[in-house]
């Protein structure tokens, strides 16, 4: 999975042809964000890096993404793509785009990709991290960027429970009640619970997810760390496929889109930073 761009300096200079599809790798804190799309009233990251890209092309730029992430999610790996009307150099889409963002989104690598790569429909995973720390008092300085949960949490238990949802599941138990999703049906191909000091990590890798399903299986996951239910209630929760029989959903402050996974002919930049709070297996 692509999460992380080469070097500035390696950035072409070289205008692309007006019409050139442009992918872009984007990280931001969602903390003053109503999520990435746009909304009429409420600022958006969406809305942030439309307006950013315009000043650098001086013409209205339409974006899509991999992932539209939620009020206070954050995203270390948003891939997003849009035409350029004007015919820009990758390095004018990001260090120009990143003059006219605030600081807390970032565009991290830009390149020409095929006419048929679009950032939501082309992706074939998506990778989220969830952090908490379970410190006895609540972190002030990643406040916002990572869960707080009062009492001690069991990492290895979460994680041996958390192998329940591995493979094409029904996700009814874990999905928002206004989610729009025609099928609960998502195929989970990894998920791990690794501890790395005072932080845990929910590591989850599916071929898509239904709206709230990854704060839903957080929530889960930490009722059963902190010992409030069995390491075998995931299964019978699977099988109620009832959102009301699970645990309450898990506050957005700890989650993040890390990776999008796209077929290897877009050629899209290989990772080649770590994650901000690096985990077992980075």
């Amino acid at each position: 999975m692509a999460d992380a761009p080469a070097p500035a300096s390696r950035f072409p200079d070289t205008p692309q042809p007006p019409g050139t599809r442009v992918a872009l790798l984007v990280e931001y804190d969602g903390s003053a964000f109503c999520g990435w799309q746009s909304q009429p009233h409420a600022p958006s990251v969406q809305d942030a890096l439309e307006a950013a890209l315009a000043a650098v092309a001086a013409t209205p730029v339409r974006t899509h993404c991999a992932g539209r992430t939620d009020t206070g999610v954050h995203a270390t790996g948003q891939w997003v793509h849009f035409d350029d009307p004007v015919g820009r150099s990758a390095k004018a889409w990001v260090l120009g785009t990143n003059a006219n963002l605030p600081g807390t989104v970032r565009v991290l690598h830009a390149q020409a990709v095929p006419v048929d790569f679009h950032a939501r429909h082309s992706a074939t995973a998506r990778r989220y991290r969830y952090l908490v720390t379970d410190t006895p008092v609540a972190p002030a300085l990643y406040r916002g960027l990572v869960t707080w949960r009062r009492g001690s949490l069991d990492a290895g238990r979460m994680h041996k429970a958390a192998q329940l949802l591995l493979g094409e599941l029904d996700f009814s138990s874990f999905r928002a009640a206004g989610c729009q999703s025609r099928t609960p049906w998502r195929r989970v191909e990894a998920i791990s619970v690794a501890r790395a000091g005072p932080l845990l990590c929910v590591d989850i890798t599916a071929n898509a997810f239904l709206h709230h399903m990854v704060r839903n299986i957080a929530g889960a996951l930490l009722a059963i760390g902190a010992g409030e239910r069995d390491a075998d209630w995931l299964e019978r929760l699977l099988a109620c496929r009832d959102r009301r029989q699970g645990a309450e959903t898990a506050p957005p402050d700890g989650l993040y889109l890390v990776a999008v996974r796209y077929p290897e002919r877009f050629a899209l930049v290989p990772p080649s930073r770590p994650f901000l709070f690096p985990f077992p297996g980075d």
